[in-house]
């Protein structure tokens, strides 16, 4: 198997696991506080990723003891996105969640524009354009569609998410930064190590004491997630450019469009059907197209281009 083809592998993994991620998170938020959930999934990669580490490389765990300020600030973003996009899975709707955090790949590029000297293409403003204009019509088409009483919730259960993708793109331009000193294993097993401690105080452990068999196997599920997706991702950049793993990783929220259309076809008893209209799956199209065209690679500029944009 070639390089690009292993790439290619593990990009689909991570995708995958994203693309079920929010449909699981809504249905186990149904019985288990989102804070214990979030908990739970950092719990679970920090102890998976510290025996790791203790194995293969025990002298990086002095990380736990000495991180830069950085390092800090990074996991906190991450904490804040998985909180932020769980609370919005609970108040939407996984569909609906899916779409708004994937402005966090998007606020990356303005991250690279406005603090990485990077140039910004004719095709990215394209891109930036269609983001806006088809998260518009879905949010327009989605909001139009909740029960009376509930817009505000809806509302802020997008609003909620939108910080969680501005999150993830703060973790994400940090990592840029952090990778070129620190090994990826030795900056996960603090990032995920930090909200173990933080969300602590405030998870509910008594909403654990009677779940039932297939709620703890959907909860470790959740918490194998993360390690499954991050460690996938890694193995993705290591073969395949960042470029192309990020326009592969905006198309997970069709894994989740589709199995959603499939439950709510089925009316299926344990989770809420979506409402899908044609100008809401349009809507939703026309943003993931718009991101895709922001984060895709682009081209490196002739000789003789002048002016602001790059060719």
């Amino acid at each position: 198997m070639t390089n690009q083809a292993k790439g290619i592998l593990y990009t689909l993994i991570t995708v995958l696991m994203w693309g079920v991620l929010a449909i699981a998170l809504k249905v186990a938020s149904k019985v288990i506080d989102s804070t214990t959930i979030v908990w739970f999934r950092f719990a679970l990669a920090f102890l998976g990723m510290f025996a790791w580490m203790a194995v293969s490389n025990p002298k990086e765990l002095g990380i736990l003891l000495k991180p830069t300020w950085l390092i800090v600030i990074s996991s906190l973003a991450l904490g804040w996105n998985y909180i932020g996009f769980m609370l919005g899975v609970q108040f939407t709707s996984p569909s609906d969640a899916q779409v708004a955090i994937q402005a966090g790949p998007v606020l990356l590029a303005v991250f690279g524009i406005l603090f990485f000297s990077e140039k910004i293409s004719r095709i990215q403003l394209l891109g930036f354009f269609l983001v806006l204009l088809g998260f518009g019509i879905f949010y327009q088409q989605h909001v139009g569609a909740v029960p009376e009483g509930q817009e505000l919730q809806y509302t802020k259960g997008m609003l909620i998410t939108l910080t969680g993708a501005v999150a993830w793109a703060v973790y994400a331009a940090l990592q840029k930064r952090l990778v070129l000193s620190y090994d990826v294993g030795t900056l996960n097993v603090f990032i995920f190590g930090l909200p173990v401690l933080l969300f602590l105080p405030f998870a509910d452990f008594s909403s654990l004491a009677h779940l039932s068999i297939g709620y703890w196997a959907l909860l470790f599920f959740l918490g194998a997630n993360t390690l499954i997706s991050y460690g996938c991702l890694s193995l993705a950049l290591k073969y395949l450019e960042a470029g192309k793993v990020s326009v592969i990783l905006i198309l997970n929220p069709i894994i989740t469009f589709v199995l959603m259309g499939i439950l709510t076809w089925l009316q299926v008893s344990w989770i809420d059907g979506e409402h899908f209209s044609v100008l809401s799956i349009a809507g939703a199209l026309l943003a993931l197209g718009g991101a895709v065209l922001v984060v895709r690679k682009r081209r490196k500029p002739k000789e003789t281009a002048e002016g602001p944009f790059a060719e």
